[in-house]
């Protein structure tokens, strides 16, 4: 691994050291040179978006149908093609990680995970969502524009260097996502969820901006490279507004993950939002977000853990708490595994209070993990829903074990899953992290995650027991069951995720193994 872990001089937990790459005749002559093949994933995204922006305003009439959905696909599985070739440069010793963009952004295995993560779930949306604008008469091909764009700043978000991409990539990633929430225009529901995403997103980007200019005036550098050095040689115990800037960006980063108490916004939102913009912003949105809050706060700012990690405890407590309690008392499906969403990102957020090599591993590990099950299940969701995409009431899944056995099944897994049953991708994701915050001895963080595991799997539960042994053959709910069709793309998508979900389960030990490699590090500018 290029990240080798250095002592802290404070005392404090191990942080990843800064990979100095050996400067070539090019970096010491300072030739500019623009290291096109370590951007082309995200450049991939950027280009096919505006190429589609490009072709639908050029013709004269609509695109045939599906056209958007599969070039959509093609262009995510062009960028996943890239992310494979990159990470293996970036694991060669002749080439290694490295800056462009004179050190705002670093491309090392860190980046390449999270971006290929973002293509999975952009591969798994735009096949959920050919199906349903088909149903719903929305064959705008807006959806797809905006989830390539999305996807894009998700990946700059990813591997920001410099506090200012960070805050680019947080804005590119929100609001394509502000506007995908309220695509459906015919529903008040999704209308009114986009605006209230924008508005109490546009808080949260204020506290981040406004965290950022407070680490500015405190180190005098917006660089995480430098932030990391200054950090490192200083001590700033008592220095107010670095603590104040902590403090706001970790407001704003806690909007963008969901997690209490700045989760007000994600039961509304993804419950108005249309299913398959659910699936995205529950998958790959969730993936950038938790990326950039890695990326500043345990590489960066990994020398100060001490001060920010009571913080991060309070937020996974409650995140824990509240998801699950509020999961099991709603009776929608949709709004349950909104919450259910909080109570995850309580998980991942005990690896990121860890602050160390292992806990960030076992992060990466359930971001991967739970971006299929999430994707997996709303995509259930997507197909249960029916026209207008209303129909996620318990009742309305009674039965559907008898008329559609298979879908149940999938949903049955996703859902065990996420309980943590052993066998499942989401049992080894929450050993992980909990044995991450045992080994930090953290013991009664993981006590308390347990148990509101514990609390979580009865909503799992329920509505289990609502598809396999509710209602009769003559209820209503079944024969609403029977008239569900399920649109070839959005049976790619399921069969996907439930494969991957098993398969991670069962072998989990490769999977392991890549996200110990991409724990985050900085990389020194070169002069590339």
């Amino acid at each position: 691994m290029f990240a080798l872990l250095t002592q802290n001089p404070a005392g404090g937990p191990a942080i990843p050291s800064v990979t100095k790459s050996t400067p070539t005749v090019a970096s010491v002559v300072h030739t500019p040179r623009v290291p096109w093949l370590y951007l082309s994933p995200m450049l991939v995204l950027m280009v096919g978006a505006i190429v589609l922006v490009a072709v639908v305003a050029l013709r004269s009439d609509k695109l045939p149908r599906s056209v958007c959905a599969i070039y959509t696909v093609v262009v995510a599985g062009l960028a996943l093609v890239a992310s494979y070739v990159v990470w293996h440069r970036v694991t060669s010793p002749r080439h290694g990680p490295i800056t462009a963009v004179s050190g705002a952004i670093g491309v090392d295995h860190f980046t390449v995970f999270v971006g290929g993560l973002i293509c999975v779930a952009v591969i798994l949306s735009a096949l959920l969502a050919d199906g349903y604008l088909r149903r719903e008469q929305l064959d705008e091909p807006e959806m797809f524009i905006l989830m390539l764009l999305a996807a894009s700043g998700g990946m700059i978000l990813g591997s920001a260097n410099d506090l200012i991409v960070t805050f680019l990539g947080v804005e590119i990633l929100s609001i394509a996502s502000y506007v995908m929430a309220a695509m459906h225009m015919r529903r008040m529901s999704s209308l009114e969820a986009g605006l209230k995403y924008f508005v109490l997103g546009a808080f949260s980007s204020a506290f981040l901006l406004y965290g950022i200019a407070l680490v500015y005036g405190a180190t005098g550098t917006t660089s995480l490279l430098k932030i990391q050095s200054f950090l490192s040689t200083h001590l700033v115990t008592h220095d107010g507004l670095l603590l104040a800037g902590l403090g706001l960006m970790l407001v704003g980063f806690g909007f963008k993950v969901a997690a209490a108490p700045f989760h007000m916004w994600t039961p509304d939102v993804y419950q108005g939002a249309p299913s398959p913009v659910t699936a995205f912003m529950a998958s790959g949105v969730k993936v950038a977000a938790f990326a950039g809050l890695l990326r500043v706060f345990v590489v960066a700012f990994g020398s100060y853990s001490e001060q920010w990690r009571p913080i991060v405890f309070a937020l996974a407590t409650l995140s824990l708490v509240v998801g699950s309690v509020s999961a099991v008392v709603q009776t929608n499906v949709k709004r349950a595994l909104a919450y259910s969403s909080i109570n995850h990102a309580g998980f991942i957020l005990i690896g990121v209070s860890a602050a160390n090599a292992a806990g960030t591993s076992a992060s990466l590990f359930y971001l991967a993990t739970y971006m299929f099950m999430a994707a997996g299940s709303f995509g259930v969701l997507t197909v249960v829903g029916r026209r207008n995409d209303g129909r996620h009431d318990l009742d309305d899944y009674k039965g559907l074990a008898r008329s559609r056995p298979g879908l149940a099944m999938i949903f049955a897994v996703f859902l065990l899953a996420q309980a943590g049953t052993p066998f499942t991708a989401g049992f080894v994701a929450k050993f992980g992290v909990l044995q991450a915050a045992a080994d930090r001895g953290d013991w009664w963080i993981a006590l308390v995650a347990m148990l509101t595991a514990v609390i979580s799997a009865f909503i799992y539960l329920r509505i289990i027991v609502a598809m396999y042994f509710s209602g009769d053959d003559t209820d209503d709910a079944v024969d609403g069951a029977q008239r569900l069709r399920i649109p070839w793309a959005a049976g790619v998508s399921l069969a996907v995720a439930v494969t991957a979900t098993v398969v991670i389960g069962l072998v989990p030990g490769p999977f392991v193994d890549v996200s110990r490699l991409a724990v985050p590090q900085l990389v020194a500018d070169t002069g590339h």
